[in-house]
């Protein structure tokens, strides 16, 4: 497979992107989100090609589904992103030196930004609105359990270029095999950034082999720590809509951990659990503690393996701790920095936790399922940074910018 081609064009377009101004690119967002609603039938029809395909109990089956309220929440965050001020040509910094040269730095797109995920059509959406508010032209390379899916959403985007006259090469879908994918991380010279999304051996088969810079969007493996402080009412709420709210996504949680001198509230900790049919997988201690208060078939007694898995699923696991500084080095060796939680009401303890806790994001009192760009103000994401290089937590337009310096004289030279 060759696709230099391909890429060429697209690296072409990112070029000619830069020369549409902020009114034009969102009014075509705006037209883009009407477009997911008016379509609604035809993604959904071919949204369903992809769902025969799959088992209803594969946890990705969830994040595959498209319905005409997630369409609509879609068609809602590409409008959030038309409204956000554009991240393009702003002036970062900026001075005159001595010898009477004006330096300042300047917002730029990073060009061509190449996305690689899995079974996640809505990618498609979220990625186009938010490179081509920043400028940037997007390399699509989605899995091939949602290519019916990807096909139809970039189709009804291109039919919205094609109205207002922009080259279609400015968001391009790639082939749903794996020799496409080798292609894009070999790029060199076409792409300018790559950004998987997915489980973490897509990830890490990206970031061993990628021979262009790679932004990783991490597993998550989010914990919540249950203080010797904290309120049992509170924290049945924050465990029950991490864990429950929606458990194929990466900020669902996988691990409660409960400070021993409050192992006697975990029952009612984990009560409202029930509804759910949450599976727990309990340390000894967490067992003997639910054992005649949480349903026999739903306990089980965990093994090594269960902590520091991402479940994906309506499963978890618990640990009794000794203490703050036992949980943290629990989330030190087992959690993925991505988003972990403190469930407290002692000032103290919570500095504490966000203090020492090395993730992208620290939550004091709230569940983890925050973690979204959306939720964060941010219009939507490409995804969740859990590096510390460039950026870190929720992927936005300024993640996927860079700065250039603009140096202006009248004749001076270096002496």
């Amino acid at each position: 497979m060759d696709l230099k081609k391909t890429f060429s064009a697209v690296q072409y377009a990112s070029r000619k992107l830069l020369a549409l101004n902020d009114e034009k690119i969102n009014q075509i967002l705006l037209a883009v989100a009407d477009a997911a609603e008016e379509r609604t039938e035809f993604i959904l029809a071919e949204n369903r090609k992809d769902l025969e395909r799959m088992d209803i109990s594969n946890p990705k089956y969830d994040r595959l589904k498209l319905t005409a309220e997630r369409l609509k929440g879609i068609a809602g965050d590409i409008r959030k992103v038309a409204k956000l001020p554009s991240p393009i040509g702003r002036v970062q910094k900026q001075g005159v030196m001595p010898n009477g040269l004006k330096i300042k730095r300047i917002s730029v797109p990073f060009g061509v930004i190449g996305i690689i995920y899995e079974a996640r059509p809505n990618v498609s959406f979220d990625v186009f609105s938010l490179c081509f508010k920043s400028g940037n032209a997007c390399i699509l390379k989605g899995g091939s359990d949602a290519d019916y899916s990807n096909l139809a959403i970039i189709s009804v985007i291109h039919d919205v270029l094609k109205r207002f006259e922009v080259d279609l090469h400015i968001v391009e879908l790639l082939p749903a095999d794996r020799e496409a994918t080798a292609e894009l991380l070999h790029a060199n010279g076409y792409v300018d950034l790559i950004i998987p999304r997915g489980s973490s051996n897509l990830i890490n088969f990206v970031r061993q082999n990628a021979t262009i810079p790679v932004i990783e969007t991490g597993a998550g493996i989010c914990h919540t720590f249950f203080d010797r402080y904290g309120d049992v009412k509170k924290g049945a709420a924050i465990v029950n809509n991490a864990k429950t709210r929606r458990v194929s996504v990466c900020n669902a949680l996988d691990c409660l951990l409960v400070d021993g001198d409050r192992m006697k509230d975990l029952p009612a900790l984990c009560a409202p659990l029930q509804e759910s049919n949450v599976i727990i997988y309990a340390d000894p201690f967490a067992y003997a503690s639910l054992q005649g208060h949480y349903p026999a078939e739903l306990l089980k007694e965990a093994t090594e393996e269960d902590f520091g898995t991402e479940f994906l699923d309506y499963k978890m696991a618990v640990k009794i701790v000794e203490g703050i500084d036992s949980a943290i080095a629990h989330i030190q060796q087992y959690g993925s920095k991505h988003s972990e939680c403190i469930v407290t009401e002692d000032k103290g303890h919570a500095d504490w936790f966000c203090r020492e806790v090395d993730a992208a994001c620290v939550y004091v009192n709230a569940p983890t399922s925050f973690t979204d760009g959306a939720q964060f103000g941010l219009g939507a994401e490409i995804g969740i940074s859990t590096q510390k290089l460039h950026a870190r937590g929720p992927m936005a337009l300024e993640e996927i910018t860079t700065y250039k310096w603009i140096i202006e004289g009248e004749g001076q030279v270096r002496k």
